[in-house]
């Protein structure tokens, strides 16, 4: 089972308040921060710009949050999660509001990607309060502190 905190933490994947020109470059910052941890391989980033080109932004879940991922057959070599948090907004589709806060979530099966995956992010963004905290936090730290309240 994955911990979204434990992930973050052992995988150092967390960047905050970081300059993107558009939606692949977002996206791009949270594959690579998983491929660095050996969470996935290369090919994970370009599964999921194919996967938004074909099917659009499924995977923005609330105005400003997003939670980019493909297929477990796609790349990922364990179970992980990344955490983006960017300067200003990006668009991915006229049919979403731009996002500021990624999720990338990264799942070796089904179960543990909708279970594990899904649930946790869910549970912290449950409350418009925590992602409020989330666009403004300034250290690893408070995002880490946020966590460790949500329980």
């Amino acid at each position: 089972m994955m911990n979204l905190k434990e992930s973050l933490l052992q995988h150092n994947a967390i960047i905050l308040n970081a300059e993107v020109r558009n939606w692949k470059e977002a996206i791009k910052l949270g594959t690579d921060l998983l491929e660095q941890a050996g969470v996935v391989d290369e090919r994970y980033f370009q599964a999921i710009v194919k996967v938004t080109e074909d099917l659009g932004a499924y995977y923005i879940l609330a105005p400003g949050l997003a939670m980019p991922h493909a297929s477990p057959d796609d790349g990922p070599l364990q179970n992980g999660f990344a955490l983006v948090t960017l300067k200003k907004p990006v668009i991915f589709d006229e049919d979403n509001a731009p996002v500021d806060v990624l999720i990338t979530l990264a799942a070796t099966d089904r179960k543990t990607h909708n279970a594990a995956g899904i649930m946790q992010v869910a549970n912290l963004f449950g409350n418009p309060d925590n992602l409020r905290t989330i666009r403004n936090a300034r250290s690893v730290q408070e995002i880490i502190q946020l966590m460790d309240d949500c329980k």
